[in-house]
């Protein structure tokens, strides 16, 4: 089937030749049935039967800006009409300015970005620098994670997508702090965050400290379930890991860039990590863009010797002037204090009412504009709501005009960091129905 992009088409019509045309990520190709986006405006998106919705998903939790941000698709026009390409070698205005942005917004001593295309190959690089700057060699991460799917990067997840892909060596698993279904039968934050650096402390013993390179773990762990780490556990690992000359990456990829109504994550703790890094929300997802934010004392270390790593499209100009727009655009539009006082006022708000009024709420946690319902048979037993229902909840959802991100048993509201107010409080209206239908 031929299609004309731009032409009068219907959803059946896309979602056909798609199918019979693209290899979808993560899915047995036979049981997709994919909605057909057509266009979107702010946090709203349309299919190609005009039907609206409001987006509660920001795609996979990089649309930050919402769509058609006029001052991000201008600053690709102008780039594309002037330089659209040019090799990382050369140096580049566009993606110098770019680097300078996203360094100011980290904490201080963070010097250089060394750009990717996206998470995956940031992560992959980070674990390639945090070995060859430690001279070591293993990698430790939580099991409840995702880093990505390149050979480090897969590896270092923790979830079911890493099973088929371990071809990397010396990565090692942890398990990080998850109060609602605590594996250190913790009863408290303070317990749960204790007894977890413990873990993590009898593992470093065991494989011993003076083999292991860094420790990757993501700010906020994202598609596990926004497990917003509890008091303590950050600060505590850094400790840890300074005793033993540890490196410690924090993963920005998911909660970087104002979805947590921080510029980064980090900045609602106390922690000071070695690496940072960061892709989908520094230019909202428009052109793909990764990168690590790298202290000083990293970046010096190869004056002298040759970093093994590199991309064609690193920097590439549409990308890194997609990012000095979008980062200068949140700046002045405060965008991220949107994020914040939406997650505040409203979303966290709306959320803690579904979930002490709705018995298939088991919990409901996170910040800014990421937060997940975790949706269960029964709040005392905690036994996750079986896949079949959550199917019948989404479907609903987007009956409803709500294009929701769901994960196993949770429903992950993850709206752009744009969203208003009244916005936030229908999406969650709509949920509230949907689910108050969904426990009857």
């Amino acid at each position: 089937m031929s299609i004309q992009p731009g032409g009068a088409l219907t959803n059946t019509e896309v979602a056909k030749a798609d199918l019979s045309t693209v290899l979808h990520t993560w899915s047995a190709q036979g049981t997709l049935d994919p909605l057909a986006l057509a266009d979107g405006n702010g946090s709203t998106l349309w299919d190609f039967d005009g039907r609206e919705y409001l987006d509660f998903s920001s795609q996979l939790v990089n649309a930050n800006l919402g769509y058609r941000h006029p001052k991000v698709v201008a600053a690709i026009q102008t780039q594309a009409a002037r330089l659209a390409m040019v090799a990382p070698s050369h140096a580049n205005e566009v993606r110098a300015e770019a680097a300078r942005l996203i360094r100011e917004r980290a904490p201080e001593g963070f010097e250089k970005v060394f750009f990717t295309n996206g998470g995956a190959d940031a992560n992959e690089n980070a674990i390639r620098m945090a070995r060859l700057f430690t001279g070591r060699d293993k990698i430790i991460s939580h099991y409840r994670s995702y880093h990505g799917n390149t050979g480090a990067a897969i590896a270092a997840t923790g979830d079911w997508r890493r099973i088929k892909n371990e071809y990397s060596h010396g990565h090692v698993h942890v398990f990080g702090p998850y109060l609602y279904r605590s594996p250190f039968w913790a009863t408290t934050p303070e317990e749960e965050s204790q007894r977890a650096l413990e873990h993590i402390e009898r593992v470093i013993e065991m494989e011993e400290p003076s083999t292991i390179a860094a420790v990757i773990i993501e700010t906020v762990p994202g598609s596990a379930g926004v497990l917003t780490p509890p008091p303590g556990y950050l600060s505590g690992l850094r400790e840890l890991l300074d005793r033993h000359g540890i490196l410690l990456i924090l993963d920005e990829v998911m909660a970087g860039f104002g979805r947590t109504g921080q510029w980064f994550a980090l900045d609602a703790f106390d922690v000071r990590p070695d690496l940072i890094t960061f892709a989908k929300g520094v230019n909202s997802g428009y052109v793909p863009l990764g990168g690590i934010i790298i202290p000083s004392a990293i970046a010096h270390h190869f004056d002298d010797r040759v970093f093994p790593g590199g991309l064609t499209y690193s920097g590439h100009p549409l990308a890194a002037a997609s990012a000095v727009a979008a980062i200068t655009a949140m700046t002045e539009e405060r965008v991220v204090e949107n994020a914040a006082s939406v997650g505040d006022r409203t979303i966290g708000p709306g959320l803690r009412e579904l979930a002490s009024s709705t018995d298939i709420v088991g919990e409901v946690r996170g910040s800014g504009v990421m937060w997940a319902i975790e949706l269960v048979c029964d709040q005392q037993t905690r036994v996750p709501l079986p896949a079949a229902q959550i199917g019948r909840i989404k479907a609903q959802l987007l009956a409803e005009g709500l294009l929701p991100l769901i994960i196993e048993n949770r429903i992950h509201v993850t709206p752009p960091a744009v969203i208003t107010h009244a916005e936030a409080q229908r999406g969650i209206a709509i949920i509230g129905d949907v689910l108050a239908e969904a426990s009857r």
